[in-house]
């Protein structure tokens, strides 16, 4: 029987790697995941020694328990065309934490990783961080430059005392890139079209092993400069107080109690053409509370924004002020009526803010010049049903629907100096977006699922339908109706050899584009006429990899992304890479 399925599940990865292929960023990680954010260090608890009591009773006592976390499926991807995300194989066995490796691909890519961490005296464990990632672009595609780089550089330090652990991670990063996406006009070969942008954060995470009173404390703090003198500061703190295994009853109900506390302040400046510039301080209070019975629970809460926000810019005549209390409902209920199936549904909202640094990474074509609002979800009502049969097939179907204020997505700019010239900035090409805002409502529908047919085999998939009905716009633009992702590992002859393989894929999205011709005999200016109605095509994109441990120090690796070799867009003008190889070595140590 063992050997159906293995040969079922071989069949299956062949046939599903021809069908989608993505392209977020690469970094290839022995047996870690890379996150810039203190999560990334939060996982590496396992590699505490254990002794007498730690950790202390009250969380050991806690049973561990699955729930199906849902990622959208283009929640973190990143619209560039030389970022990828990581496909490659995670070795679970034997693993070390320190190693370096490099790869060289087509287009000139170049690929480089290092990881170093060390275990101190007193459970201290230090480490940094190095990732970098090049491209020469679409050279045969577009006469001017389309070529990228980025690099990250990180540290962090661990540290497990008796009562919980603190983590600290900084980090740099750079990217370096044009504004390649010109539809409108043709300018010369050596047009000046780089944008760069810097930043720098420093997380703090503090986390109690025992639910008593004080659970955890996180800080947060990101410095953003960019190549048009753009300057953005953030700083947050998040504490949450909890009582949890309050008893009730003989009957087994118990009584959870939270209180989240938090603060986050935002100044941003633009430096060219508006001059846009805003400042926001936003403190949250989020209390709730938990009856829960085994598996099933009803959570009743309410989370109050206090937002203090202020907008100026050289159209304005005078600064923006508001000061406004918002009040948000949280309630959530669960019924199991049995592990393979439970019941649930709810309602929440709350206030997001929009910085520069969020929406670049969403979309880094943006003009360096933003009007910066909070999107304010009133209330989402969502149902579904999740489960897990018999530890090999887990799920999770929701719908939802909710009412938005200052809904944010991206829309493209047309010409901001109408003179007949192509000496202009490099933004200045009908080659960038601004951020817009509408009112409206929100439809969802979503699903993933997770399948572990053999112990060696791991597959995934996610789903999600996204319909907005805007007041003022007929479609928001560049946001799919459908999209989604589907992946699997596979390891084999003793977990030496890992195969991989990621797709992607997403419908057609609607986006606003312009025609500009010029106008006078000569012509003296230009004149561009908008499309709110363009289109840009959807896409299925495949990567594929393979990574062999020849030594358990040393391995070498495969990489194959958008394999189908489609030249999709990401935004309008914005074309992807084509089909890529890359191999490389892998050192660990």
């Amino acid at each position: 029987m063992n050997k159906k399925i293995q040969i079922l599940s071989i069949l299956f990865l062949g046939i599903s790697s021809v069908a989608f292929s993505q392209i977020k960023e690469e970094k290839l990680i022995l047996n870690k995941k890379r996150e810039p954010e203190v999560k990334k260090i939060e996982k590496k608890k396992t590699s505490v020694e254990t002794v007498k009591n730690y950790p202390p009773e009250e969380k050991s006592a806690n049973p561990v328990k699955y729930t199906i976390t849902d990622v959208p499926a283009v929640s973190d991807f990143k619209t560039s065309t030389i970022q990828s995300e990581d496909v490659a194989p995670k070795f679970d066995a034997t693993a070390q934490n320190s190693y370096f490796q490099f790869g060289m691909g087509n287009y000139g890519k170049i690929l480089a990783d290092a990881n170093i961490s060390k275990t101190l005296e007193n459970k201290i464990e230090v480490g940094a961080d190095v990732h970098v990632l090049s491209t020469n672009g679409l050279k045969k595609v577009y006469d001017w430059d389309s070529n990228q780089s980025s690099a990250t550089l990180g540290a962090f330090l661990n540290s497990y005392g008796e009562k919980g652990k603190i983590n600290i991670n900084a980090e740099y990063g750079l990217d370096n890139y044009n504004y390649y996406g010109i539809y409108a006009l043709t300018p010369s070969a050596d047009v000046d079209l780089k944008q760069k942008v810097n930043q720098f954060k420093v997380n703090g995470y503090y986390d109690f092993y025992s639910n008593e009173i004080l659970n955890d404390v996180r800080v947060k703090s990101s410095f953003l400069s960019d190549h048009f003198d753009a300057k953005e500061n953030q700083a947050s703190i998040l504490a949450n107080l909890s009582k949890h295994a309050v008893k009730l009853s003989d009957n087994g109900i118990v009584l959870n109690a939270d209180l989240g506390l938090g603060l986050e302040t935002v100044k941003t400046d633009f430096a060219i053409l508006n001059e846009n510039s805003s400042t926001f301080f936003n403190a949250n209070i989020a209390p709730k509370v938990t009856f829960a019975k085994g598996e099933s629970y009803l959570m009743l809460g309410s989370s109050f924004s206090f937002l203090n926000a202020r907008n100026s810019n050289l159209i304005l005549a005078e600064e923006l002020k508001n000061n406004k209390t918002y009040w948000f409902p949280q309630a959530e209920f669960q019924v199991a009526a049995a592990k393979e199936f439970k019941f649930y549904g709810g309602v929440d909202g709350g206030l997001k803010l929009n910085t520069y640094s969020e929406l670049l990474q969403q979309n880094p074509f943006l003009v360096s010049d933003q009007m910066l609002r909070p999107t304010e979800t009133q209330y989402h009502f969502y149902a579904g049903l999740r489960g897990d049969i018999d530890e090999i097939f887990k799920y999770d179907v929701s719908a939802g629907f909710g009412k938005m204020r200052d809904i944010m997505f991206f829309q493209g700019n047309t010409l901001f100096n109408n003179s007949f010239t192509l000496d202009r900035p490099g933004y200045d090409f009908a080659n960038t977006f601004s951020a817009v805002y509408d009112d409206g409502n929100v439809s969802d529908i979503k699903g993933s699922l997770q399948y572990f047919p053999l112990e060696n085999l791991i597959v995934d998939a996610d789903v999600r339908f996204l319909k907005y009905d805007l007041k003022n716009y007929d479609n928001i633009y560049n946001v799919p109706l459908v999209s989604g992702s589907i992946g699997a590992k596979y390891t084999l002859f003793e977990k030496k050899l890992s195969l991989g393989f990621k797709g992607i894929f997403a419908t057609d999205r609607t986006t606003n584009s312009y025609m500009i011709e010029g106008i006078g005999t000569p012509s003296v200016i230009f004149q561009s006429t908008e499309d709110t109605d363009d289109k840009v095509g959807g896409y299925a994109d495949l990567n594929l990899s393979a990574e062999y441990k020849i030594h358990k120090n040393f391995s070498i690796f495969a990489l194959g992304n958008n394999l189908l070799s489609s030249k999709y867009q990401t935004y309008k003008g914005y074309k992807v890479l084509g089909a890529q190889i890359l191999g490389g070595v892998k050192i660990t140590f």
